[in-house]
Parts: structure tokens; C-alpha cells; sequence
């Protein structure tokens, strides 16, 4: 086993270990949460592919032409993470991130040589979409690999600490 098959494994196992509820059993439904973590999923997908079956145009035009949709799933993301995890969050988030190109990655291997016929058509039907909501539902549909599920209805809000305020006195001499 390669070794970057072998840390994809552990990673993943750590990943499921630490999920919680899949997003299609989430009591909350549709939440912004929930569409960064799938269109998130499918970019990375898209790039997985890209670089696998030589596709890097037919991804860049996907990224220009999503750009603000892209940009705002990941802004999401970030602040989702930054609310869950606090100081950590960049830290959690970039591990995520790593996590899921290496599930992916590992999903293609699986695939074996069906890999590049399964997942290139993906990029005629996205070049079909026009709107940020047409991505959201195609992103959701699909069966994109993730490291590990996450509940995502909304993250906790962080109660950020005010300084205790102080009460000012005058001395009567």
C-alpha cells in the first residue's frame, strides 16, 4: 500500500471517527452550512478529476465561471469551522480541505481505469448550470466522497468574553 493510500486511510478513519450524522439524515434540512460543505465536495471532486484524467481547462473554465459562488462556499467554511473550533479553526479547515483530496483521490484509485469515464461528463453538466442556485442543488444531488460527515444545520455561535467593565469611583475626602 502507497504511502499516501496508507495516510488517506488514517486519515479517513479519523475523519468517521470523529463524524457525526450524515447531512441526509440532518434534522434541519437545507442550510448554508450543509451547501458550503457540497459545493466544496464537488470542487474538489472536479479537481481530483481534472488532474486525473487531464482536464485542468475543462476545471479552470468551471472556477471562472463560479468564481463568486466558490469564493462564498469557502467563506462559509471558514467561518463554520472558525465557530466550531475557535483558534484552531484554520487549522481544522485546512485539514479538512487535505482530507478531502485524499479521500477523493483515493475514491479515483478505486475506480481504477473507469475513473476519468465516470467523472469527466460531470464537467458538461456543470458548464450547464447558470446560477449560484443551480450549483447549490447540483452539488447537493451528487454523491460526492467526503472524509467524514458533519451535522451541519448551523455552527454553534461563539460567545466572544466582554472585558468586565469597571465602575468608575470618586473618593469623597
Amino acid at each position: 500500500m502507497s504511502l499516501s493510500r496508507l495516510l488517506a486511510a488514517g486519515i479517513f478513519a479519523a475523519g468517521v471517527a470523529h463524524g457525526s450524522v450524515s447531512f441526509a439524515a440532518s434534522p434541519c434540512g437545507h442550510s448554508p452550512a450543509h451547501e458550503a460543505f457540497d459545493v466544496q465536495g464537488l470542487k474538489s471532486e472536479l479537481m481530483v478529476t481534472a488532474l486525473k484524467c487531464s482536464a485542468q481547462d475543462r476545471y479552470n473554465d468551471f472556477v471562472a465561471k463560479f468564481r463568486p459562488e466558490l469564493l462564498a462556499a469557502e467563506s462559509k467554511l471558514n467561518g463554520y469551522f472558525r465557530s466550531v473550533y475557535g483558534r484552531k479553526g484554520q487549522q481544522e479547515f485546512d485539514n479538512y480541505i487535505t482530507q478531502l483530496g485524499l479521500v477523493q483521490e483515493d475514491a479515483g484509485l478505486q475506480s481504477g481505469t473507469l475513473f476519468c469515464q465516470q467523472r469527466v461528463s460531470m464537467f458538461d453538466e456543470v458548464k450547464a448550470l447558470e446560477s449560484a442556485e443551480d450549483l447549490a442543488n447540483y452539488a447537493e444531488g451528487k454523491d460526492v466522497s467526503q472524509p467524514s460527515t458533519f451535522e451541519a444545520c448551523a455552527a454553534p455561535s461563539t460567545a466572544h468574553p466582554t472585558a468586565p467593565t469597571r465602575r468608575r469611583t470618586t473618593r469623597k475626602a
